[in-house]
């Protein structure tokens, strides 16, 4: 029997993130859908302390602790780059490899590092988006998008990671890619259309 899914059925939600490129491309996401989106920053919430040991359990962390906090609905991602030949570093502590100055050049360059010579350059990035009311209830869709890592990064647009991954197939790196491009085959675009398909009226 398939799995009913709860529909989302007001027109405010919480993006339960402090990484403003997050919250822009997640807002750019639902736009189409009406829904008028307040990041947990604007809102003065915490960050909480991200404690879980997958992107799921991080991304559902997140969500319940700002709809709890905000009375209202909250969407949150926890998302990552995955680089096998790393045994899966930076994965979960992607963020982290940035450092409390958010740094992603620095986070690059420690990737490279990493790497060193090795030929094994393949990477993936991974979302996961929970959605959460503040009784508890939560849904939950993970996307992924596959690729191999270049360097010297490319492009400017994006964020984290975007400037040194090559998605399978393309010529430019996500920090080359227009926004609207990126949404179409991102590893969030993929999660977000589960999601929309689940709990979304359209």
């Amino acid at each position: 029997m398939p799995k009913v899914h709860r529909q989302f059925s007001g027109s405010q939600l919480i993006i339960a993130s402090h990484n403003q490129g997050k919250v822009r491309e997640i807002g750019d996401l639902l736009r189409p859908y009406n829904v008028e989106t307040t990041s947990a920053a604007s809102l003065g919430l915490e960050e909480p302390e991200e404690t879980g040991k997958t992107f799921t359990a991080n991304a559902k962390l997140k969500a319940h602790l700002a709809a709890k906090m905000a009375k209202r609905p909250a969407l949150a991602d926890d998302s990552g780059l995955v680089v096998p030949a790393l045994q899966g570093d930076p994965g979960i502590y992607s963020a982290r490899w940035a450092g409390p100055e958010k740094d992603f050049d620095k986070a690059m360059q420690l990737v490279e590092c990493r790497l060193g010579k090795s030929s094994d350059r393949n990477a993936y990035f991974v979302a996961a988006l929970a959605l959460c009311w503040p009784d508890g209830h939560s849904e939950i869709f993970t996307g992924r998008v596959y690729g191999t890592l270049v360097w010297p990064k490319r492009g400017t647009l994006g964020f984290g990671y975007d400037p040194m991954f090559l998605p399978q197939g393309g010529t430019k790196t996500f920090g080359e890619m227009e926004p609207g491009i990126k949404h179409s085959i991102s590893h969030r675009s993929k999660a977000f259309a589960k999601l929309v398909l689940a709990c979304f009226s359209t």
